[in-house]
């Protein structure tokens, strides 16, 4: 955007400096003016004599101060304005410092370079705080934009890999026309479905990031109920008994997103599992003036290093890779904690002792959400 020129910031205090300077040193000279120099007598010879015991005294005029002291007022004046010329020059740079520090910053910023931090010293002053706080704003934007470069090449890794399969089987059928046109159909549509449901997780990961959710009603203990229902047959082919407990929990967000993330959390308790005889406990309660989910699965032990990487997207963590037809595509706990930060909540993952993980989570409740 052009914008016309103008004075620099620390042409301008110079100015103000030495203004203000040379103002306080003209106000000084009016005072001499009003309480010394109108009290002098004028040049009339009587007003100049003053007697004291007999004794005539002849002071010098008031035209005669005048004449001595103007040139040397004009002097003063003219050093206090040369320096507060220089001195403001100065005084002005040394406190603009830290502001040229953050613009290098900024510019630096604004180039692409992100690890740059100003680490200002000094006291803890206006200028100590704004460094800081652009400090935080790149440390923030850095973890981002690395954050969001991360996930864009893991997607591309796995959007690549069904595409890679389809056109592997499609060179195979080409090279061979007698190969069996079933299996092959069948192996493309599983592979076609794989890439639809990574697709459209894509594409609910990057709705739930955006914060723009819809606010309504939302009882939690109704969502898990229909969750449960909606994966009963998937738990029962499994061999895993499901159980829903709790009461009645209100909360506010998105129906639809919340139960995406129950429908998430439920399929994953499921899957990662025991072979048989699992079981999946899901429970909800109002407490302390927030709504909290429990979802408890049983399962093989987790090594509580692995447990914070499981939200990352495509992080399916080594002992949780599928390969059966229940493979996931590794976003799944990932939605679910975006849909949580989404609604203002936390998410809280613990591997339990016996084997399988424990997910807490607190939303909050309808009640706070109004206020």
């Amino acid at each position: 955007m052009h914008r016309r020129s103008g004075l620099s910031a620390r042409t301008k205090l110079t100015i103000s400096y030495a203004g203000f300077l040379l103002l306080a040193g003209v106000l000084l000279l009016a005072v001499m003016w009003v309480f010394v120099l109108r009290w002098l007598p004028t040049d009339d010879p009587r007003s100049l004599q003053r007697t004291f015991g007999g004794v005539v005294f002849i002071g010098p005029s008031r035209a005669d101060l005048l004449r001595g002291f103007t040139p040397a007022a004009a002097t003063a004046l003219a050093f206090l304005l040369v320096f507060g010329l220089l001195g403001g020059w100065i005084l002005a740079g040394r406190m603009l410092a830290p502001l040229t520090r953050i613009a290098d910053a900024a510019r630096m910023a604004g180039n692409g370079s992100l690890s740059h931090r100003i680490r200002m010293k000094g006291p803890d002053d206006e200028f100590r705080e704004l460094a800081d706080v652009f400090d935080a704003m790149l440390e923030q934007l850095e973890s981002h934009v690395a954050e969001q470069q991360r996930f864009a090449a893991n997607a591309s890794h796995e959007l690549r890999t069904p595409l890679a399969i389809t056109r592997t089987l499609l060179d195979v059928a080409r090279d061979d026309p007698t190969r069996d046109q079933g299996e092959l159909i069948e192996r493309l549509h599983a592979v076609n479905t794989r890439a639809i449901d990574l697709t459209e997780a894509l594409l609910l990961l990057s709705r739930s990031d955006g914060k723009s959710v819809t606010r309504e009603p939302v009882d939690l203990s109704l969502i898990a109920e229909e969750a449960a229902e909606t994966l009963l047959p998937l738990a029962e082919k499994r061999q895993t008994t499901l159980d829903v407990t709790g009461e009645t929990t209100q909360s506010v967000g998105s129906a639809a997103l919340l139960l995406r993330m129950m429908t998430n959390l439920v399929q994953n308790a499921i899957v990662h599992n025991l072979p048989a005889g699992g079981t999946v406990t899901i429970h909800t309660e109002p407490q302390h003036g927030a709504s909290v989910l429990r979802v408890e699965n049983t399962g093989h032990p987790l090594p509580s290093e692995l447990v914070p990487a499981l939200t990352e997207p495509f992080q399916r963590g080594t002992e949780r890779v599928r390969t059966d037809e229940h493979a996931g595509v590794g976003l799944g706990l990932a939605i679910v904690h975006s849909i949580v930060r989404a609604h203002d909540g936390t998410l809280a993952l613990a591997p339990r002792p016996t084997g399988g993980l424990l997910v807490t989570i607190r939303l909050p409740d309808q009640g706070l959400s109004r206020n």
